[in-house]
């Protein structure tokens, strides 16, 4: 496979404090490669160094230490940055123009002349799904709405590499469903996509590979699949009838009982213990059998492993909040 990012020991190290400053390591020795047409997504909780990476990789910040190559070239070869679209956290634009009006601006930028540059401002709006609110001025567009503006410019100019840092900051569930079903049509288009998130539910969604930073380290990569599959986390036992004095006796040998539905509980299991016992004595009881599910680990189970609940930000990224 092709390597459209590669990184080796890439460091960086920022000056902090007033009278006397000091480095902080932001980003510490992250070696990592990214294949031609994959999504790869860049998890952890704030200050664990995605922006910086991203900020590196589009030299917006240079390096302590470490190399960079970006689409066969060191980073910010001035060949390969037309051939990369970035989009920042927090994009600002002119509020006084329209949304053709900036994605024009931008495209003259990128050199597209003509009827080229119309015709990609209109493609990459209707992408976005802003057609219909094109003419508007910018200062009348909701955060989400700004958050594709955004998304768009990063496309105007039919990149091979896409960097996205916090792609789906604003969106509702809607904004964030139309941002997935971007990113995997540019995958199918054969680009590549570089995205940092803290919602670790849209990176297993989309993700070919994902990286987990801690602290400006890399504490594990891999596939979702790989990474969840080793072992699971227990049993999910779905069953009606549960009196409360069935409930009091299978409680010990259980992790939590929950009502789920009018005369429905939800037993859970520790991975150590199989179901088929719980299940007997539950319907000896007069119980119902409903369901038994196994409990896979998910992403955001590797993350606590790594990360810790009690990181800065973890629980934001656990809870979905950006």
């Amino acid at each position: 496979m092709t390597a459209v990012v590669r990184t080796d020991q890439l460091t960086k190290d920022f000056l902090v404090g007033f009278w006397r400053r000091s480095p902080r390591r932001a980003l510490d020795a992250l070696t990592l490669e990214i294949a031609r047409g994959e999504v790869f997504g860049l998890l952890g909780p704030n200050g664990a160094g995605k922006t910086t990476t991203l900020k590196l990789l589009v030299q917006l910040v240079r390096p302590t230490s470490g190399r960079i190559e970006v689409l066969g070239r060191p980073a910010g070869d001035r060949a390969t940055r037309g051939r990369l679209g970035f989009l920042p956290e927090q994009p600002n634009f002119y509020e006084h123009l329209t949304a053709t009006e900036l994605l024009h601006y931008f495209a003259g930028l990128c050199g597209l002349r003509g009827e080229a540059r119309r015709a990609r401002v209109t493609s990459v709006l209707d992408l976005v799904d802003l057609g219909s609110d094109r003419s508007r001025p910018l200062r009348q567009f909701s955060k989400g709405m700004l958050q594709r503006v955004g998304l768009a410019q990063a496309l105007v100019n039919d990149p091979e590499l896409v960097v996205l840092d916090e792609p789906m900051s604003g969106l509702d569930p809607v904004g964030r469903r139309d941002v997935r079903a971007i990113i995997l049509r540019l995958r199918d288009e054969g680009r590549t996509v570089l995205f940092s998130s803290h919602i670790l539910s849209d990176a297993e969604a989309v993700c070919s590979r994902v990286a987990i930073l801690a602290r400006g380290q890399l504490v594990a990569s891999g596939t979702p699949a790989a990474l969840t599959s080793a072992g699971h986390r227990g049993w999910e036992v779905v069953v009606t009838g549960l009196t409360e004095a069935v409930a009091d006796q299978v409680r010990p040998a259980v992790v939590r009982i929950r009502e789920t539905a009018p005369g429905q509980c939800t037993l859970e299991l520790s991975s150590d213990r199989r179901p088929e016992p719980i299940i007997a004595e539950l319907a000896a009881a007069g119980a119902s059998l409903v369901s038994v599910t196994p409990l896979r680990r998910t992403l955001e189970d590797i993350f606590i492993e790594h990360v810790g609940a009690s990181s800065p930000g973890a629980a934001g990224l656990m809870s979905g909040r950006s």
